[in-house]
């Protein structure tokens, strides 16, 4: 059973800074797409960040330039840094996971395993 256990949530002032983590475990796909999405009430989920096997990423046009997304493969985990956080930021956060490659997962958001979510609030 796939499991992902997000993390480091938590409020800051606009220009302060966050960084997620998502513990993965139990799959052994050979390739797997893993991601963040966010979303706030009344709102579609949106995607923020993707990151392939390979290490390739992709970024909404909202955070490119300010978030990062990479992995610890040895760990076993998934990271978000966030710099410059705004309010139009805050949400709650999920990480998730697909097999296969990231193209397309963006924007259509179909992930296989999601994480409970973690919250990010940014105040002005």
């Amino acid at each position: 059973q796939v499991n992902l256990v997000e993390s480091g949530g938590g409020s800051v002032q606009a220009g302060g800074s966050l960084r997620l983590s998502c513990a993965a475990s139990g799959y052994m796909y050979t390739k797997v797409c893993m991601g963040w999405l966010r979303q706030t009430p009344g709102k579609e989920r949106e995607g923020v960040a993707v990151i392939d096997s390979d290490g390739l990423t992709d970024y909404s046009h909202s955070v490119k330039g300010r978030f990062t997304i990479f992995k610890d493969n040895a760990e076993n985990t998934l990271y978000l840094q966030m710099n410059s956080l705004q309010p139009e930021d805050t949400a709650m956060y999920y990480c998730a996971a697909e097999p296969g490659v990231c193209r397309g997962r963006l924007y259509d958001r179909l992930f296989r395993h999601w994480g409970q979510g973690t919250q990010v609030t940014a105040s002005s």
